[in-house]
């Protein structure tokens, strides 16, 4: 005799919720310093959220050449540096080994647009996760990331509290101008960088620009006002400059070659943020 056992509704209740909540914490649908979050184009990013109450600003790093989001993720400095200032770290993602920034030597042909696009897809992907408070975000990175910084600075200027490109600026020579207003900017440099000197180097039929020429373009495109020089802290001399909105620009160096210094970064967001 074959028995035919129903399944008690409350079973199937119950049954019912640990497969929705499975669903929920698998992999596609799981988020954050440790895992991929993924936008549209098929890109991703890695997000941190620091112990803390109420709407939160965030820092969007973008890692250098052959680098990853997992990569910048894994420094601890960057994210003790997050508790600390009490912002989201939002590590970016490159499109394979790069950023799609025009006049790299992959594909010296390739538009920004892609980037553009991106990085509207994370903001508004990291919106939809936490209390972002979007008056507060800082955008920087290091190297090629530093690159990146400076293409969003002149075309994402509107978005941003403020810049922080890091041994790093625009392939060849700097845009003319911006289509975005312009917006707080520190850039960090070694005097002593011979990877992406200060006043560039050829490589692979295109070369990297100048970053005195840029510092000049954008205090021209801002309308700065004259240069002023001061020790800041960890270990910077800056060239400051400030335009009748207050808005600053600020060209930082120290004595080193082609080295990162997250407490660097720290100082510069805390600069640009007691601005607001």
């Amino acid at each position: 005799m074959r028995f035919i056992l129903a399944t008690p509704p409350a079973l199937l209740s119950t049954l019912a919720l640990l497969s929705t909540l499975a669903l929920l914490a698998s992999p596609a649908l799981a988020c954050g310093p440790d895992t991929d979050c993924a936008v549209p184009g098929d890109r991703t990013y890695r997000l941190y959220v620091p112990d803390t109450d109420g709407p939160v600003g965030a820092f969007f790093h973008a890692h250098g050449y052959r680098g990853s989001a997992g990569g910048a993720m894994g420094n601890q400095a960057l994210r003790a540096m997050a508790d600390r200032l009490g912002m989201a770290f939002i590590a970016m993602n490159a499109d394979a080994d790069d950023w799609n920034l025009a006049h790299r030597p992959q594909a010296p042909d390739q538009a920004e647009a892609a980037e553009y696009d991106y990085v509207t897809a994370v903001i508004e992907d990291v919106a939809s996760r936490i209390d972002l408070d979007q008056t507060r975000m800082i955008a920087t990175g290091f190297s090629a990331g530093g690159m990146m910084t400076w293409t969003l600075a002149c075309a994402m200027g509107d978005r941003f509290a403020g810049f922080i490109p890091y041994s790093g600026t625009f392939w060849q020579s700097a845009p003319a101008t911006c289509p975005t207003p312009a917006a707080d900017l520190v850039h960090i440099h070694g005097e002593l960088d011979t990877v992406v000197p200060m006043e560039g180097r050829a490589i692979a039929g295109t070369r990297q620009g100048n970053v005195y020429d840029v510092m000049s373009m954008y205090a021209d495109f801002g309308q700065q006002g004259a240069t002023v020089l001061q020790e800041m802290p960890e270990g910077l001399t800056c060239f400051t400059r400030e335009n009748a909105a207050g808005t600053i620009l600020d060209l930082c160096m120290f004595d080193g070659g082609h080295s990162f210094s997250a407490a660097r970064v720290e100082w510069a967001i805390e600069r640009i943020l007691s601005r607001l």
